[in-house]
């Protein structure tokens, strides 16, 4: 099972957007652009938890925050205007790759798509669904809007055939989801509640899996309940208790307060699972320590030891997963995405690392950039004839997924240039930061080419002299870095042009 298509209106920062995924992807563009609302809004659809929380909504949760119907504009006959809707947030999900037992459960739901050109097939024609690029494919379509009436946001997911064939749209209810599969890791930055019993959390979701349900929350809240934490006099808060009991008396009756005494037994369901957690014993002591505190290797390892259960217990699951990368180091970037993509019948994850870019191939790689009316678009990699394929793969392919993330590539000649011009930049910047600013803070990526020739004819690309031209043009005499000219890094300006 993979999700094929999704379809996103008036979510956060998208207004709009329509993408299609590959069956691993991984989401690359600038901060901001919309990569995490896409995981979010996936969310929303699939995810068995997400509509748990109430509101499932908010008014953040709108384009540009805007939740309330428009003012109708009176018609010009003098008619009462007719009323506008409510604003809404719709997530369309298309499924595909459906296992057997999934196309029963859906039954009447089940389309057929033509994985070719998008198109479902409408023919009335039970012959056409045998052709190669015909796929079984389910659409499910999330709804949240503001009830004026109730005062709240509202939301849910239905079946989106329903929204259009029946009266009464059908609920796709969290036992659907489940049948679905979808796990929404919010980066490993939350691995320090992944062996929790938090909601969620990738021991919450093992045991669900296994439909363990822990029968530990009324007897723990009971036993602490009956633990007196001060009942000792030599302690001293007794004593003082005692006298704040006696002095209670005199003013109040005796049923409303007895015998003021220290406990633990405030405690919930959910306090409890917020504070049990997994201890681990490291080294060769016998002393256990919360796992969180552990060191990043260990807490990587745990994390995909529990990725790894979850796929053997649910086979064809989705994984998507926020900045991989999140406080782990390259090697580990790439055991994770790696173990992803190997356990999970689709991988999506978003990224700003170079080190996780080289686990896709380049049409796994899907770019994203929004517009300023919040419209969302995709774009996918084409390599120049000039890159060979092997090339990439051999030494090209860190410095081009560098270059992905940036906002401009500046081509050097050389490793003079490449180390030179970061370090003028920002000397220039302190000198004078009203005109200069770094390259990093501009978004600008080095790339040392090595020498002109494999530079693109037409390309602009600074030499040692600062002065920029064109590939196909003779470069001009390089001068000593010792003397520099005042347009050595011209480039940093920050309205410059060419870069």
């Amino acid at each position: 099972m993979k999700i094929y298509a999704v379809s996103i209106e008036n979510f956060r920062g998208i207004s709009s957007a329509k993408l299609l995924l590959p069956d691993h992807a991984v989401l690359i563009g600038d901060n901001n652009t919309g990569k995490s609302s896409v995981l979010e809004a996936i969310d929303l659809a699939l995810g068995p938890d997400r509509l748990n929380r109430r509101p499932p909504v908010d008014e953040h949760d709108f384009y540009e925050g805007e939740y309330l119907p428009v003012a109708p504009t009176p018609a010009e006959d003098g008619a009462a205007p007719e009323p506008q809707p409510a604003p809404q947030i719709t997530v369309e999900v298309t499924i595909i790759g459906l296992s057997e037992e999934q196309e029963a459960r859906f039954g009447g739901n089940i389309e057929w798509l033509n994985v070719e050109t998008g198109d479902f097939f409408t023919e009335a024609n039970p012959a056409g669904v045998d052709a190669a690029n015909i796929k079984a494919a389910l659409r499910v379509t999330f709804i949240g809007a503001y009830d004026g009436e109730e005062d709240d946001f509202v939301g849910n997911t239905y079946y989106a055939r329903s929204l259009t064939e029946e009266d009464t749209p059908v609920p796709f209810s969290k036992k659907d989801k489940q049948h679905c599969g979808f796990l929404f890791l919010r980066s490993l930055r939350t691995g320090s509640r992944a062996l929790s019993l938090e909601h969620g959390s990738l021991l919450d979701i093992i045991l669900r899996l296994k439909e363990i349900r822990p029968q530990m929350w009324e007897g723990t809240i009971g036993t602490l309940a009956g633990f007196d934490v001060a009942s000792d006099p030599a302690i001293g808060i007794s004593g003082v208790l005692e006298s704040i009991d006696k002095s209670l008396k005199k003013y109040v009756p005796r049923e409303w307060g007895v015998k003021p005494h220290l406990k633990v037994s405030n405690l919930t369901r959910e306090h409890l699972r917020k504070v049990v957690t997994a201890f681990i014993a490291t080294g060769d002591g016998a002393h256990a320590a919360p796992f969180f505190r552990q060191g990043t290797g260990t807490i990587n390892m745990l994390v995909l030891a529990m990725l790894s259960q979850i796929a053997e217990d649910k086979q064809n699951v989705i994984f998507a997963m926020e900045e991989v990368e999140t406080a782990i180091p390259p090697y580990a970037q790439k055991r994770i995405v790696h173990e992803l993509r190997k356990l999970a019948a689709q991988s999506i994850v978003t990224s700003h690392s170079p080190y996780v870019l080289e686990e896709f191939k380049l049409d796994e790689t899907v770019i994203l950039s929004r517009a300023s009316d919040g419209v969302l678009k995709q774009a996918q990699i084409e390599l120049p004839d000039s890159v060979k394929h092997k090339r990439y793969r051999q030494e090209f392919r860190t410095r081009f997924c560098e270059g992905l993330l940036s906002r401009r590539v500046l081509i050097a000649e050389g490793a003079t240039e490449a180390s030179a011009f970061p370090v003028a930049a920002r000397r220039l910047s302190e000198l004078n930061p009203g005109v200069y600013a770094s390259l990093e803070a501009l978004g600008i990526c080095i790339i040392d080419a090595g020498t002109e020739s494999p530079i693109s004819p037409g390309s602009i690309r600074v030499s040692a002299s600062g002065r920029s031209h064109c590939a196909t043009s003779r470069p001009p005499p390089r001068r000593p870095l010792s003397k520099p000219r005042s347009s050595v890094c011209s480039c940093t300006r920050k309205r410059a042009s060419r870069i």
